[in-house]
């Protein structure tokens, strides 16, 4: 079941997310032909909880950049690289595969920065979810079964799971009894909370922080439900990307604004990343190239079908 929606859904979150700028005389020569600075996200949680976790960051955006700064929260990973194919969206924050997917798509963006971990590294994983009470020990034990994945263009939801099904002989469609495209790294863990599927891909950056981790935090499942049959090779972290015709000055103004935050408003940060991560860092297209590799012979897999 693949989830089509390309709309953003973001009236609540643009209410939310822009307070009123005043600039001061002397504004940056950008500020006229950007009154309004787009920053959208793939969906990695429900709406609600990226409207609260970055709320903070919108707010210091536009008091950094002097311009209203938008959130605008996609209804699914395609929708943030077509907005700004389109030029809709200024700057977003992206999974690696939906990045290198929108560079391959003829979008004209940089990445800019780069997540870090608390230990300085900037890569994560991909894991394999069971319920911690299931018979399931390792992933052929689960053929006739329903498995869930994310996004079409996430990494850890859906790439990388089929290349390690790949690297085990296993085609998802043929072994499994259904696959499950859930839109959404929460929504998988809930999937397999509730017996949609009986094993979920998810992402996972160590023993402290976690997507279903965050998930326990905010009350939504009990980590010890669930347990891990399956963790992949580290992934390259996170980006963010801007426009590449925004003017330079406002490109530099926004690539400052970011890399300082994590000084500039801890707070801010630390609601950002629930204080489990190092700060963004610099990095630029090239890091991400192997991402390209990764999503072209995901393609060739699934025209093989």
């Amino acid at each position: 079941m693949l989830i089509q929606r390309r709309a953003l859904l973001g009236a609540s979150a643009a209410m939310l997310a822009a307070p009123t700028v005043v600039r001061a005389q002397g504004a940056a020569p950008w500020a006229a032909r950007y009154p309004e600075l787009v920053f959208a996200i793939i969906p990695s949680e429900n709406a609600s909880g990226v409207t609260e976790r970055y709320a903070p960051f919108i707010a210091y955006m536009s008091k950094r950049l002097g311009t209203k700064v938008t959130l605008r929260i996609a209804s699914d990973y395609a929708a943030v690289i077509e907005g700004q194919r389109a030029g809709n969206i200024h700057l977003a924050s992206y999974g690696p595969s939906s990045f290198a997917r929108a560079l391959m798509t003829g979008s004209k963006i940089t990445a800019f920065a780069i997540e870090s971990n608390l230990d300085g590294s900037k890569g994560y994983y991909s894991v394999f979810y069971v319920k911690a009470d299931s018979p399931y020990q390792k992933i052929e034990d689960l053929k006739g079964k329903n498995l869930g994945l994310v996004d079409p263009n996430s990494t850890s939801g859906n790439n990388v799971p089929r290349f390690a099904l790949n690297k085990l002989g296993i085609t998802p469609e043929q072994f499994f009894g259904r696959v499950v495209y859930t839109g959404s790294h929460e929504n998988a863990v809930i999937a397999l909370s509730q017996g949609t599927v009986d094993m979920c891909a998810n992402w996972w950056n160590d023993e402290q922080e976690s997507n279903l981790l965050r998930m326990a935090r905010k009350g939504m499942v009990k980590a010890e439900d669930f347990r891990i049959i399956f963790k992949s090779e580290q992934i390259v972290n996170s980006p963010m990307a801007y426009l590449d015709a925004l003017p330079d000055d406002l490109k530099a103004a926004i690539r400052s604004a970011v890399l300082e935050l994590a000084t500039a408003d801890k707070a801010a940060f630390d609601k950002m990343t629930d204080g489990k991560a190092g700060p963004l860092v610099a990095a630029d297209n090239s890091v991400y190239q192997p991402i390209i590799e990764l999503n072209r012979f995901v393609d060739n897999l699934r025209r093989r079908g």
